[in-house]
């Protein structure tokens, strides 16, 4: 009796379904459209399995199961996600979540605490770069392998209530205790924002949210106090995020009205977006950093900078992801984002590249792909038809489609830069590691000999004793260089990003891409173009 009345609601719900998708084109005849049969078909193969699989099954997991399907035969970015993942998308996208406050690793089995978020919940109750939590709400977190998943599911929560810490400290004997009020805390975008030489700035951002406009333009403020002229836009690995976001950047650089990028979709209205005019950065040279993980709405704005002539892009063909996602909430929590449109350059150039639908994975496979074809690494190895050939707005420069932003200046890939044991103890965390213990044991003592960031990257020297405790750490693990040329490459790579890494536990991420930049040769070719031109 009770499957009886779950198919006759079933298929109630599904009349009422009907009725509700009759929009402009409802058959005079009141018969259903092949639309209305179709989703009736669905449904009713749902009451099926639920009345009469020979198992019992999740109903909830069946629908979600058979969203991702549908999906899965589409695009290969139009995607669904389930009420938990949703809310881990869209946190970075939103610019905060609710919790404590710290910048936080795992040494070992413990939280260690990098840096407390500034003026946060934590740094007001006085807890302490270095700092060990051990314990919130009395329920122990360090020493019971506990998941990083559920610590942070511990320290987060809404606004307002109260977290309940038990703090190690270094040099105190005795746990301390602190209550920590939670609040919203920021998720930045913009990770770096420095002087690269005198007169050259640079500003680095991960992604484009909502508050990324408001940083960048805080960002440019800054550095053109510091005496900036001329700009490095460093998008290198930035996933893109919201449109508007990039449109608003994108105004900063651009005169009023010039078009920035423009959608054309089957169902949905096109669009053009064009610059408002902003006045953060409309003099000065600009050079642009792609690689090929950037994407999305960091395609949009270096191929806007591009194709309007207002400056230079350098790296590599950039990932190829010019389709629109529109997000469309589910009552529990969950999301459907639909491609509803593709993006193009102020050109006219389809920023998607090619794919086949039902193909996910070899879509996936496309970097790996290039990368086995010598594009990252030889420029000789890229080639575009004739049929692809695209010209700049204001000068009538030669710009290529065919997905992604091709750069104007090529830098390949540097595939000899780490050594093959480095990356392998960098893989195992030794090196990440290692810096963590270093830190936990010289962070007062360092702090108060480098007192500033210059004389720190003047002076600093990463110690002897801790080089060769990570190449032990390694050898314990079976990780060990060939011969002698790779155990000296090992360790001027160890060097280097020990440094960064020490500055980034100092000061933050600016210090940190300072030091780590410094032999970038992509930042270097910037650098070298704006001071030549």
């Amino acid at each position: 009796m009770k499957r009886t009345y779950f198919a006759a609601a079933m298929l109630l719900a599904c009349m009422g379904l009907q009725a509700q998708l009759r929009f402009g084109n409802q058959p005079v005849n009141n018969q259903p459209s092949d639309l209305e049969r179709n989703i009736q078909k669905m449904v009713m193969a749902g009451v099926m399995i639920n009345n009469f699989y020979v198992d019992s099954v999740d109903s909830k997991k069946l629908a979600e199961d058979a969203i991702q399907g549908i999906l899965s035969k589409l695009d290969p970015h139009s995607a669904y996600t389930n009420a938990a993942d949703t809310k881990k998308f869209t946190e970075p996208l939103t610019g905060s979540f609710e919790g404590i406050g710290v910048q936080f690793n795992m040494l070992e089995d413990t939280l260690l605490v990098i840096q407390p978020v500034p003026k946060g919940p934590s740094e007001r109750v006085g807890i302490l770069a270095g700092d060990r939590i051990v314990s919130v709400a009395d329920t122990a977190i360090a020493g019971v392998k506990m998941s990083r998943e559920e610590i942070m599911h511990r320290l987060r929560g809404k606004k307002g209530t109260i977290a309940h810490l038990g703090v190690v400290r270094r040099g105190i004997r005795d746990t301390l205790y602190f209550d920590v009020k939670r609040d919203r805390i920021p998720v930045n975008s913009v990770d770096a924002a420095y002087m690269v030489t005198p007169n050259i700035g640079l500003i680095r951002f991960n992604n484009f949210a909502q508050t990324t406009h408001d940083e960048v333009v805080e960002a440019i403020r800054k550095l053109k106090a510091e005496g900036m002229q001329d700009l490095i836009i460093d998008l290198q690995q930035n996933s893109g995020g919201f449109l508007q976001a990039a449109a608003d950047i994108a105004s900063e650089f651009l005169p009023k009205g010039d078009l920035i990028v423009y959608t054309k979709g089957r169902a949905v209205p096109n669009q053009e977006f064009r610059s408002t005019g902003g006045s953060a950065f409309q003099k000065g040279k600009v050079a642009v950093l792609i690689d090929e993980y950037s994407a999305s709405a960091a395609e949009i704005l270096s191929g806007a900078i591009q194709d309007q002539d207002r400056g230079i892009v350098v790296g590599r063909r950039s990932f190829g992801k010019g389709l629109v996602q529109r997000p469309f909430d589910m009552p529990d929590g969950s999301m459907i984002r639909l491609t509803t449109a593709r993006y193009y350059t102020p050109s006219g150039r389809s920023i998607q590249k090619p794919y086949e639908k039902g193909k996910a994975l070899d879509y996936a496979k496309d970097v790996i792909n290039r990368y086995n074809n010598g594009e990252l690494t030889n420029a000789d190895s890229i080639h575009f038809p004739d049929s692809l050939r695209y010209q700049t707005l204001r000068k009538g420069r030669t710009v290529y489609g065919g997905g992604g932003i091709m750069p104007d200046c090529f830098v390949p890939l540097d595939t000899t830069r780490y050594a093959k044991c480095y990356r392998e103890l960098s893989a195992k965390s030794i090196v990440i590691n290692a810096n963590l213990k270093y830190m936990d044991k010289n962070r007062k003592k360092l702090a108060k000999a480098y007192p500033t960031f210059d004389r720190f990257k003047a002076e600093y020297q990463v110690p002897d004793e801790l080089i060769n405790d990570i190449l032990s750490e390694g050898e314990k693990q079976n990780i060990r260089p060939k011969d002698d040329d790779e155990r000296q490459k090992t360790i001027r790579n160890i060097q280097f990003i020990i440094k960064g890494l020490v500055a980034r536990d100092l000061w933050d991420m600016s210090e940190y891409f300072a030091i780590i930049y410094a032999d970038d040769e992509v930042v270097k070719k910037a650098v070298e173009l704006l001071q030549n031109s």
